[in-house]
């Protein structure tokens, strides 16, 4: 199983709602961008202070979970 080291948990940040990295970026939101179809070039030039393995890792926990999105 990976480790899933770039989602974070912080009830300070958004609620408590899983996050990338402690940034306001959740990962259902990132997750619902993905399940649209954006590519990931997309999102990482909306949203540049992401990085590819963030987005890994997002899929990652969409496969794994049942997850709402935003």
């Amino acid at each position: 199983m990976k480790e899933l080291d770039r989602i974070t948990i912080d009830s300070n940040v958004m609620a408590g709602k899983p996050c990338v990295r402690g940034l306001r970026v959740t990962v259902s939101m990132i997750a619902g961008l993905q399940k649209a179809g954006r590519t990931s070039a997309e999102i990482l030039e909306a949203y540049p202070y992401l990085e590819k393995e963030d987005l890994e890792q997002v899929a990652e926990v969409a496969r794994r979970d049942s997850i709402e999105v935003d």
